[in-house]
């Protein structure tokens, strides 16, 4: 009886901890790129903007803790989370096998497909592989655009850039014949400056296998209090109108 007592003890210290812990969690640091507009990105007051950070801020609401951001450059984005700079990415990362392996991931919060877009004047109007032998794709690097691009599209010349931004910046100059993006960021491109060049081409691309199952929060490996809490809270701001009202102030469909 004494050994079932002291087990019991044991147990209601153990779920004190872990209520405790659980409780504990009122600060969040979010680590997000920057530099992929709409979805997070600096005004010209360097502050941190866009769809991602809106919904980071709503979702810390919900959850009732104190977030912060921290703007890190996409190729470093995983491993800095890793090392501790931060406790989760929201910055349009897609859910994929490739990634489960290093980090866990919420359920989504917003999913859209990728799209190829090339000049106004182009003649290209088939982009499977094998139409696009010999032309030049840009994409950004350590993304599924650039995974599908490498894996399937072998007989084209593959230039990866640090930021969308750039890879656009040389389809409009003319030293690409093609890139490949998520269509949500090639749709605000492409509706001023530089981005009136342009056009999309071709299907919707959204083969889980290279794109995911959409975006998600990526947290470390083990810290499942913080993903459920952020869980809790996507499913909240979905059904009270929060997240429609921040879909409707970027984009005039559903992201999700």
């Amino acid at each position: 009886m004494k050994l079932f007592r002291t087990i019991a003890i044991a147990g209601l210290a153990l779920a004190a901890l872990t209520g405790a812990a659980m409780a504990d969690i009122t600060k969040v640091r979010i680590g997000t790129e920057g530099a992929y507009p709409p979805f997070n990105y600096l005004d010209s007051a360097g502050k941190l903007q866009g769809f991602d950070i809106d919904i980071a801020k709503a979702l810390c609401a919900e959850m009732k803790v104190e977030c912060t951001f921290v703007a890190q450059d996409w190729d470093g984005i995983i491993p800095a989370l890793l090392a501790k700079k931060y406790d989760a990415i929201i910055a349009s990362m897609s859910i994929t096998a490739e990634r489960k392996k290093k980090v866990d991931f919420t359920d989504k919060y917003y999913t859209t497909p990728a799209k190829f877009v090339v000049p106004k004047d182009s003649k290209i109007t088939d982009v499977s592989a094998a139409a696009m032998k010999g032309k030049t794709i840009g994409a950004q690097s350590s993304t599924i655009h650039a995974n599908f691009l490498n894996d399937l599209y072998k007989d084209s010349s593959i230039k990866l850039y640090g930021t969308q931004d750039e890879a656009n910046a040389d389809l409009a100059a003319g030293r690409l014949d093609a890139i490949l993006a998520d269509s949500a960021i090639l749709l605000e491109w492409m509706k001023k400056g530089d981005g009136l060049c342009c056009k999309f081409v071709g299907p919707d691309f959204n083969d889980v296998k290279y794109f995911g199952e959409g975006a998600g929060i990526a947290v470390r490996k083990g810290e499942d209090e913080l993903r459920e809490k952020f869980n809790k809270a996507i499913a909240a701001i979905l059904a009270n109108g929060v997240y429609e009202k921040i879909n409707k102030k970027y984009f005039p469909f559903s992201v999700y």
